[in-house]
C-alpha cells in the first residue's frame, strides 16, 4: 500500500498519512506506454502549417542562364533549381495533419503509470478539500507555500470542476489547475509535484465550516480585517453626514446679480416712453436745398 502526505484545507500536516486506493495506485510504472502517450500528446498539439516552396512555386528562372554549349560551363536550365541560391527547397515541409491515435486502454494505463511514478517518488500530496468559495490567488499561493511547493511546478487536481480554484491558479505561471478526471499522463509528468483533493480519490465530499477556511496571508501595509470598515457602513456614514454649506459669494458677484435683477424688473413701458421723449427732444436735421 502506497501512502501520501495528508494536509488540512489550511495546509497543516496531519499526523497520519493518507493511504492511496489500491486500484489505481498499485505501484506499476510502464515506461514504454508513458513514452507513447507523451509522444501522441505532443503530436496532437502541432498545427502542421509549416510550408516551404519547391522549384515550381519559386518565381523567376523561366529562361536558361546561358546557352547549352560553347561556354565550357555545366549546362543549366533554370536559376531556380535546388542547387542554386534562391532556388526551390527539396523535400521541405508541407501542411499536414500530425494527429496520432492511441487506444483508450493504453491512454488509461499511461495515466495510471504517471500517477504511480509520482506517488513512489513521494511527490503526491493529498489535501482534504480546497476551500475556495471565491477566486483568490493569494490564498492558493499561501496554501502551496505552506506545503513547501512555492518554487516548484505543481499540478492541482480537484475532485470536480471548481471555477473559483481554477481562477485562483490561473495567474500563477508554475501552477496548473484541472479536475482529477481530466488530467492526462503528460500533465502529471509535466509537474514536479501533484496535489490532489481527497474527494477525488475517495469519491466523498463534505462542506467545510467557517473555522476551517484558510486565512489570507498578512501583507505589509495592509490593515487588519477588523480595522477596515465594511462598504455598507461607509455608505451609511456618507448619507448621514450633512452636506457642507457652499461659501458665500463675493461682494462683486453679489452686486452684479443685484443689478441684473433690477434691470429685468424695470417695466418695458417706461423704457419705451423714455425712448420717445429723447427722440422728440432731438433737433431735426435740415435737408439740402
Amino acid at each position: 500500500m502506497i501512502e501520501a502526505p495528508h494536509y488540512s484545507p489550511a495546509g497543516a500536516r496531519r499526523d497520519a498519512s493518507f493511504a492511496l486506493p489500491a486500484d489505481p495506485f498499485d505501484g506499476t510504472v510502464n515506461e514504454p506506454v508513458l513514452h507513447q502517450a507523451v509522444k501522441v500528446y505532443l503530436n496532437n498539439q502541432r498545427q502542421g502549417t509549416a510550408k516551404t516552396k519547391t522549384r515550381s512555386f519559386v518565381s523567376g528562372g523561366n529562361q536558361k542562364p546561358w546557352k547549352q554549349k560553347g561556354t565550357g560551363r555545366a549546362r543549366q536550365g533554370s536559376t531556380r533549381a535546388p542547387h542554386w541560391r534562391g532556388g526551390g527547397i527539396v523535400f521541405g515541409p508541407i501542411p499536414r495533419d500530425y494527429r496520432t491515435e492511441i487506444p483508450r486502454k493504453v491512454k488509461q494505463l499511461a495515466r495510471k503509470s504517471a500517477l504511480n511514478a509520482r506517488a513512489r517518488e513521494g511527490a503526491l500530496h493529498v489535501v482534504e478539500q480546497f476551500a475556495f468559495r471565491t477566486p483568490k490567488t493569494a490564498r492558493l499561493a499561501a496554501l502551496l507555500a505552506s506545503l513547501g511547493l512555492a518554487d516548484r511546478k505543481v499540478l492541482v487536481l480537484s475532485a470536480a470542476a471548481n471555477e473559483a480554484l481554477y481562477l485562483s491558479g490561473r495567474n500563477l505561471p508554475s501552477v496548473e489547475v484541472m479536475p482529477y478526471a481530466q488530467a492526462s499522463a503528460y500533465d502529471v509528468l509535466w509537474a514536479e509535484v501533484v496535489v490532489v483533493e481527497e474527494g477525488a480519490l475517495t469519491g466523498e465530499r463534505r462542506e467545510l465550516g467557517a473555522e476551517e477556511l484558510p486565512a489570507l496571508p498578512e501583507r505589509a501595509g495592509r490593515p487588519a480585517p477588523e480595522a477596515r470598515a465594511p462598504k455598507a457602513a461607509k455608505k451609511s456614514t456618507k448619507a448621514a453626514a450633512p452636506k457642507a454649506a457652499k461659501p458665500a459669494k463675493s461682494a462683486k458677484a453679489a452686486k452684479k446679480s443685484t443689478a441684473k435683477a433690477a434691470k429685468k424688473s424695470a417695466p418695458k413701458a417706461a423704457k419705451k416712453s423714455t425712448a420717445k421723449t429723447a427722440k422728440k427732444a432731438a433737433p431735426k436735421k435740415k435737408g439740402k436745398k
